[in-house]
């Protein structure tokens, strides 16, 4: 019997061991998937940032190029160049602020803290900021939000969710739109929040791939306005920090509408 009991643990011991060796051989096979899949995402960003960083350089270097070599330019057409070096420079500097923010949101998250915030006042803020340029596109701005509507969030992060919503609008949705944000529900621990306009919308195909870093539905266009390309990644990655989701539809009256879930409170 004891003989037996000693090969039966042998077995036993024999099949953990060959049990633990195929884990640790599938473990391994998917980390170097895994791995391999990051060196792929990390590559294509990388390259992604190289063009996005090359287009402005190249145009402030153009410009001020072409000043220096031609001393006796006039001061009025001088002056059109630096201005337009200048703006480069704005873009230039958006850029490397947006690509900071999802660094930091991504890999130092920790440092991004927490407080008590009045989701109302932060939208009223951003409305207020893009006053000007509202009023000059004929919009309506519509809050409905209630007043008290409180989460424990990052201040910064959630005035960027709604900052660049609003944005996008003014960029791409026309003149003469409304633009709506309301929370529509408050189910457990989240709050859930709708933002639209009534302008043009994107094509379906497009919709899926509008959070990617970089996307533009029309390059041209898309720089012609200005703006990083990550305007509506750093959406996603700000709605995610706070525990929720988002996404994105053609609205059947025409303008884009999102859906977004924030956690009203800490985990």
């Amino acid at each position: 019997m004891k003989t037996i009991l000693i090969i039966i643990n042998i077995i036993v011991a024999l099949a953990l061991v060959g049990a633990g060796a195929l884990i640790h051989r599938i473990w391994k096979k998917s980390q170097q998937k895994a791995d391999a899949q990051s060196q792929k995402l990390k590559q294509q960003m990388t390259s992604n940032i190289a063009h996005e960083l090359r287009t402005p350089v190249t145009s402030i270097r153009g410009y001020l190029e072409t000043i220096i070599a031609c001393p006796d330019m006039p001061s009025e057409k001088k002056l059109v160049f630096i201005e337009k070096a200048y703006n480069q420079t704005l873009r230039l500097s958006e850029l490397i602020t947006d690509m900071a923010l999802i660094t930091k949101m991504e890999e130092r998250s920790e440092k991004l803290k927490k407080e008590e915030i009045d989701l109302y006042d932060v939208a009223n803020e951003v409305f207020d900021e893009f006053e000007e340029r509202i009023a000059e596109k004929g919009n309506i701005v519509e809050n409905r939000l209630s007043a008290g509507t409180v989460l424990i969030a990052n201040r910064s992060l959630v005035y960027t969710i709604v900052r660049n919503l609003v944005e996008n609008t003014l960029k791409y949705a026309g003149d003469g739109v409304t633009m709506h944000i309301e929370c529509y529900s408050t189910i457990e621990k989240f709050c859930y929040i709708t933002y639209y306009d009534t302008g043009s919308g994107v094509p379906e195909d497009h919709l899926e791939k509008i959070f990617e870093r970089f996307y533009r539905i029309e390059e041209g266009r898309a720089r012609d306005v200005g703006g990083s390309g990550l305007g509506l990644s750093i959406v996603k990655n700000a709605v995610k920090f706070h525990g929720g989701t988002v996404r994105v539809i053609n609205r059947l009256e025409g303008g884009l509408q999102f859906f977004f879930s924030l956690r009203r409170e800490n985990d």
